[in-house]
Formats: C-alpha cells, sequence, structure tokens
C-alpha cells in the first residue's frame, strides 16, 4: 500500500474448530490442541475420509441470532456470530454513527444442499441408465427447502450482514476460493487506503463439511485418510503427510483508519501494512510447480508495507499438509526470504483446525494479528519427520516467545489465486 492513511485492526472475532470467540481460539492455538476427530454433521462412515475438523456446539452459541440467521445453515450463523463479535470488540456498538459509512468486504463459501433436496430427486429421476428431467424437477419441486436460492448465493448474506448492523458503506462478496478470506481483508484495508471508507469490516465464513463436499475432496484425492488417529493427520511439511483436513469456521477483523481508530479511542491491535494477489494460471487444482503466484503475492505485499524480508519475524504458511501445496510453498518461500529462511519461523495454523477453506486466511489473519500483540507465535503440530524438500523452522517445540515486529500471513487456492497479507505491530 502507498504512503498515507494507515490501516489497523481494532477487533477480531472468530468461531473455529476448537473454540467459539478470538481469544480461546488463540488460546488453543497456542497450545497447540488438536481440534479434528470423527465426522459428527453426518454418516460419513462410507467415505475415503471420515474425519473433519468440526465447530462444536454452534446450535447453543447461535441461539441468540434471529431468525433471519438461524434458518439460513451454518455459514450464515457462522459468519454472523464472527462479526458481531469483531464489532463488539472494536467497540463499535448498535447506534453508533460510524457504523453508517462502514464497509464490508466477506468471503463466503456457496453454502450445502441438503442431501434430499438435491440427491435423493436425482435417484429417483435416474431409470434404466437414463436421466429424466421432468421427474426430477417435480422431485426437487417437493424436497427443496425453503430459500434454496438465497442460501446459495454470496450476496444474500453480505446484505443480511450490512442490514444487522446497519452497515452503509461499499460492500462486496469476495469469490476466490481458499484465498477468498486473505482476499476480503485486503480489499477493505484498500477502501481504507484510498480514501472509500474509515472503517471496514471484513472476513470470511464457510464450511465443506457436507456429504458433497467431502465427496468431492475425496475424488480429488487432496484430504488425509489417517481414520485411525485423526488428530495427527494434518502435519504440514511432514515428510509423511498425505493430504489436507477439512476444517470449518469464519472470522472477521475490524479494519480502521489509524486516526478515525484514535479519535474514538479505540486500541489497536495490530497493523495492515501491505497486501498482494495474483493468479499463477497453471491449472485448476494445482499450484504452479515454482510456486509463481505464491511468490508474486508475498513480493507485493512486501513492496506494499516497505518492508524487507528480511524485517519479517514470523510467517503463518498456507501450509494445507498436501504433498504438492507444503513443497512449492516451501520453494515459494526460499525465493523470497533466500538464505534466511532456515531461521526464520513459519507455522501452519492448519495443523490444529484444519483447512476452513474459504474462511481459512481470515482465522489465520485473526490469529497472526494476536500473534503481533502477545509477541508469541503458535506451533506447527504433528511434524514428526521434516521433509527435506521443506527445510523451515516450523515451530515444532510449542509457542515460542518473539520480538515480533512485522508477520506475513498467505492464502493460496484453486486457479493459482493467491494473496498475501503483511501485518506490522501496532504502534505505540
Amino acid at each position: 500500500m502507498s504512503a498515507g492513511r494507515r490501516v489497523v485492526v481494532t477487533g477480531v472475532g472468530a468461531i473455529a474448530p476448537s473454540a467459539a470467540g478470538a481469544e480461546p481460539l488463540w488460546r488453543n492455538l497456542r497450545a497447540g490442541l488438536s481440534a479434528v476427530g470423527p465426522i459428527t454433521h453426518f454418516d460419513a462412515s462410507s467415505f475415503p475420509t471420515r474425519f473433519a475438523a468440526e465447530v462444536r456446539g454452534l446450535e447453543e452459541a447461535a441461539s441468540s441470532l434471529p431468525p433471519d440467521f438461524a434458518d439460513r445453515g451454518r455459514i450464515a450463523r457462522m459468519a454472523a456470530l464472527a462479526a458481531a463479535e469483531a464489532l463488539s470488540a472494536s467497540g463499535l456498538v448498535a447506534g453508533d454513527p460510524a457504523l453508517e459509512e462502514t464497509g464490508l468486504a466477506v468471503a463466503l463459501g456457496m453454502g450445502a444442499y441438503a442431501h434430499a433436496e438435491v440427491f435423493v430427486p436425482a435417484a429417483i429421476a435416474s431409470r434404466d441408465g437414463r436421466f429424466d428431467g421432468a421427474l426430477f424437477a417435480e422431485a426437487v419441486r417437493s424436497a427443496i427447502r425453503p430459500l434454496a436460492a438465497e442460501r446459495q448465493s454470496p450476496g444474500s448474506l453480505v446484505a443480511r450482514l450490512a442490514r444487522r448492523h446497519g452497515l452503509g458503506g461499499p460492500a462486496q462478496a469476495v469469490m476466490t476460493a481458499c484465498s477468498g478470506g486473505t482476499q476480503a481483508i485486503g480489499d477493505g484495508a484498500r477502501w481504507i487506503r484510498d480514501g472509500r471508507a474509515d472503517v471496514v469490516l471484513a472476513g470470511a465464513s464457510d464450511s465443506e463439511i457436507y456429504p458433497m463436499g467431502l465427496a468431492s475432496f475425496c475424488l480429488l484425492g487432496a484430504l488425509s485418510t489417517r481414520n485411525e488417529a485423526p488428530e495427527r493427520a494434518s502435519r504440514p511439511f511432514d515428510a509423511a503427510r498425505d493430504g489436507f483436513v477439512l476444517g470449518e469456521g469464519a472470522a472477521f477483523l475490524v479494519l480502521e483508519e489509524e486516526g478515525h481508530a484514535r479519535r474514538r479511542g479505540a486500541t489497536a491491535l495490530a497493523e495492515v501494512a501491505g497486501f498482494g494477489s495474483a493468479c499463477d494460471a497453471w491449472r485448476v487444482t494445482d499450484p504452479h510447480p515454482e510456486g509463481e503466484g505464491a511468490v508474486l503475492a508475498m513480493c507485493r505485499a512486501l513492496a506494499e508495507a516497505r518492508l524487507d524480508p528480511a524485517e519479517v519475524g514470523w510467517v503463518n504458511a498456507h501450509g494445507t499438509s498436501t504433498p504438492a501445496n507444503d513443497r512449492i510453498e516451501a520453494a515459494a518461500l526460499a525465493r523470497v526470504f533466500g538464505p534466511r529462511l532456515p531461521g526464520l519461523p513459519v507455522s501452519s495454523t492448519k495443523s490444529m483446525i484444519g483447512h476452513l477453506t474459504v474462511a481459512a486466511g481470515a482465522v489465520e489473519a485473526v490469529a497472526t494479528v494476536l500473534a503481533l500483540r502477545d509477541g508469541v507465535i503458535h506451533p506447527t503440530l504433528n511434524q514428526e519427520t521434516p521433509d527435506p524438500e521443506c527445510p523451515l523452522d516450523t515451530v515444532r517445540e510449542g509457542e515460542r516467545r518473539v520480538d515480533l515486529e512485522a508477520a506475513l500471513s498467505s492464502s493460496f487456492a484453486f486457479g493459482g489465486q493467491t494473496a498475501c497479507l503483511a501485518f506490522r505491530r501496532a504502534r505505540a
């Protein structure tokens, strides 16, 4: 970002597999607790992968939500809870005039049709190797739940969040797959930098833990199949990694122009100093073999932040635990940080809470902000045998206290969509 208006984070909110709330989540990440276990949302006994990192107790946590969120699925409920927590933590309460000009940038998953809504009608309409479209349409009409189209439209949830909190600034729904949460935060920060808003609520929410979501990733061969030890399945940068673990959740950050935050007495948790995005335009499901998009995103974030790579004290990596991603990400980090890389701490939040798909970057941004606030970085779980192709300091021993001035948080997605945020410690 060019010199000028500084962007600070004044509030964070999260609901994730290990905890409902940003502070409990941060405590569990620092403690190195795994939130991975057998799937309970539905019967997954026939799937090659039968475990995930689920958000527990969502129904109880969401009991206070108004009906227009409660009946729109897990993505909407998690988004509503995390967004409300972030606004409350920043001191922006209902009726605050600042909300009338506050922007909203949200990355959202597409939502999930229930099995009975689509798959049962499809089975009914299939006869002797032929598909009866009219019979399928009739069966869907009788099976579909109310508001199906709205549940599948990310823009409708953005509008609903804006209406609930009275947010009258610019608004957008971001659709860049697993880099979406990072992209939404970066876009929101640029709005502030460019003078389009003084405050932006930015974040993401997603859940792919439903039959079709799980089946899709199983068919891609992307998921770990360590069903006998799910808590040890997410193993970023480990030589024996065999795939990622699905997670779900939501996180939001309140971004604010520094002077605006100071005038209303808000506390800055960290500064969003730079943002970079790119597309390596390689393949739909594979990253560029030399990490081209990842390198571009990280370098652009550093350039906007006016940070030298030597000033970065920690990288919160994408770190999915897939064989290709981790190896290529390590190579990209080597291109950016050079000979300094072996001494640079690099952690993967996903080792404990799985891959939250569209919401991953937002939750990891919250972890990065709180690491800068506290001067503590969380460990990477389950790296038992370091991969020689990933020569990284992954903080295997547990949380580490550091004098942290700047950090990167990166997200890489299908289609080569890459994004990276550069954070600085808040100024006193």
